[in-house]
């Protein structure tokens, strides 16, 4: 029996790769496609929107389609994150969430949800990106105090928040590993006379502009040497594999918070 997934931001980048992935793939199929009440695709057949008419349309009742789906994919904005999440509740269905920029008070809510439902929840879906996140906390715990840290990272000019939620959670890891603590120790923007590096800060850099699809570098600088782990994405199918990949794990758990740490097996 193929698996039902539904898509949120269905005419949106990320929408558009994973509609064409699950069209692609024997054991998925696509339920449901959403979008804003009022947006132009509404009504409109999803696969068109991703080359290949499937005869599925766009809807804007999250509803109806969280009642047809078993997981619902979600890469939209946090208030419309939590809309999708209290249907996908009430209805039992699980769920993906590779939104970002959620607030303490959402991320709690969440929480409570995966006491019914079973929810994977990561900044970035990326296989290679969640490698890198492994390969960090492995540094950090070798290098320890002795290496300076600067994560720097470039986006798209469309990327609304930053850091992105990629770049912030390799700074989690990293403090992490350290046995820091990030709200204490990010700063995020430098500017005029900042006076020397203060011992154990983790600096953040962003560019945004053109189409980058997103790169990500965490450098380790040390007297001598630097070591700088780095991941570049090309195109939007491998956060749409990893994000599939996730859903797969969610139906074999009946309820949960997870991430990709838990679908790649490292915990």
């Amino acid at each position: 029996m193929s698996l039902k997934v539904a898509i949120t931001g269905s005419a949106g980048r990320m929408g558009r790769a994973l509609i064409e992935a699950i069209l692609a793939l024997p054991d998925m199929k696509l339920a449901g496609a959403l979008e804003q009440q009022g947006h132009p695709a509404v009504g409109r057949d999803a696969g068109e929107l991703a080359g290949s008419p499937c005869g599925v349309r766009v809807a804007d009742d999250v509803a109806s389609v969280a009642a047809d789906c078993d997981v619902l994919i979600d890469f939209t904005r946090p208030e419309g994150a939590m809309a999708h999440l209290a249907e996908c509740r009430r209805h039992g269905a699980r769920m993906i969430i590779g939104t970002t920029g959620f607030s303490e008070a959402h991320k709690r809510e969440i929480a409570a949800a995966a006491r019914d439902i079973a929810i994977v929840m990561s900044p970035n879906f990326s296989v290679g990106v969640n490698v890198a996140f492994r390969l960090l906390d492995v540094a950090a715990r070798a290098l320890g105090s002795g290496y300076d840290v600067e994560i720097a990272e470039a986006h798209h000019r469309h990327k609304v928040d930053a850091p992105s939620g990629t770049a912030l959670r390799m700074g989690e890891v990293v403090a992490h590993a350290l046995g820091r603590d990030l709200k204490q120790d990010a700063v995020y923007a430098r500017e005029g006379v900042t006076g020397e590096r203060r011992d154990g800060v983790i600096g953040f850099s962003t560019v945004r502009g053109g189409d980058v699809v997103g790169d990500h570098a965490v450098l380790f600088l040390g007297t001598g040497e630097r070591l700088e782990i780095v991941h570049r994405a090309s195109s939007r199918a491998n956060f749409a594999h990893g994000a599939l990949r996730a859903a797969r794990f969610a139906m074999t758990r009946k309820s949960g918070l997870y991430d990709m740490a838990d679908v790649l097996g490292f915990k």
